[in-house]
């Protein structure tokens, strides 16, 4: 894949942060693994996304990482103190 889809229909703009939320931590109570990952997630999202949206979601956020790893997107400046801080 060549960019990051961030802009496209089904990013992470059509996600409300609850939505999001409930996506973390449906994904990491599975886990990558699991068979029918994308059907359980969107099950345990109470079916507000559909098992299609759930992945398409997760390869948008993977092209993201990717994209921030590769060092084409700079990382975050944060306003924060501790562990987190970059700089």
């Amino acid at each position: 894949m060549s960019g990051s889809r961030s802009s496209s229909p089904n990013s992470n703009s059509g996600w409300s942060l609850k939505e999001n939320k409930m996506f973390e931590e449906a994904l990491a109570y599975y886990g990558e693994g699991t068979p029918n990952l994308w059907d359980k997630v969107s099950s345990a999202m109470g079916g507000i996304k559909s098992a299609e949206e759930v992945r398409l979601h997760y390869e948008d956020l993977v092209d993201d990482v990717r994209t921030i790893e590769s060092g084409r997107v700079p990382y975050p400046k944060y306003k924060t103190q501790g562990f987190w801080t970059r700089g």
